[in-house]
């Protein structure tokens, strides 16, 4: 399979600056660069119209990239609560995903894209969590994500207090060493009489 040869029409995260022709596998190229419209394929035509269109292009860029700091300055220590049901262990009956962070952060007043929400690991238990959320491709907020069966089990885990779930912890914990220091206690020994 050869590569496809492209030209970046903005910063791509691993893979280059604007005006970059950089080369990408070609299903990279087609199912992503292309439609998300972060690259044009680098031909002849496509190299003249870039060069024409260059400082548009950039001062566009910089716009946007004002724009999404000026948003970051704002939303600085975002944080969004998320109510699940979850097991007593705290596991999730399922996980979050980059759509219900979205949904979270529209109530707070944060306009995203699904596809802006950059979860580094699945989220399949009560917590909280950091989440970078893409503004600009040279701008990212991190994002609070406050995981809770209810509001007020977010609000004692957002003070840091203790949870449900770790108060039942420490308790087993401690019915487990007292088990233990019974059975190393050395055993009382009956006391015979003589009659």
């Amino acid at each position: 399979m050869s590569a496809t040869e492209v030209i970046l029409l903005q910063r791509v995260e691993k893979l280059g600056q604007m005006g970059d022709v950089v080369k990408v596998k070609p299903g990279f190229a087609r199912n992503y660069l292309l439609p998300q419209g972060k690259a044009i394929r680098s031909t002849a035509a496509n190299r003249e119209r870039f060069e024409r269109e260059r400082s548009q292009l950039e001062a566009q860029n910089i716009k946007r990239r004002e724009e999404a700091e000026r948003l970051l300055e704002r939303l600085q220590g975002l944080t969004v609560v998320i109510i699940r049901q979850a097991g007593e262990s705290g596991s999730l009956y399922g996980s979050v995903t980059a759509r219900d962070i979205r949904e979270a952060a529209e109530k707070e007043g944060l306009t995203i894209r699904r596809q802006q929400v950059e979860i580094a690991h699945p989220i399949k238990a009560l917590g909280l969590y950091q989440v970078k959320v893409q503004l600009h491709p040279e701008v990212h907020l991190d994002v609070n994500v406050n995981v809770a069966r209810s509001v007020e089990e977010a609000e004692r885990q957002a003070k840091g207090e203790a949870t449900q779930i770790e108060v039942i912890e420490e308790v087993v914990a401690v019915e487990e060493v007292n088990a233990e220091l019974l059975e190393d206690a050395p055993a009382e020994t009956e006391q015979t009489t003589v009659e």
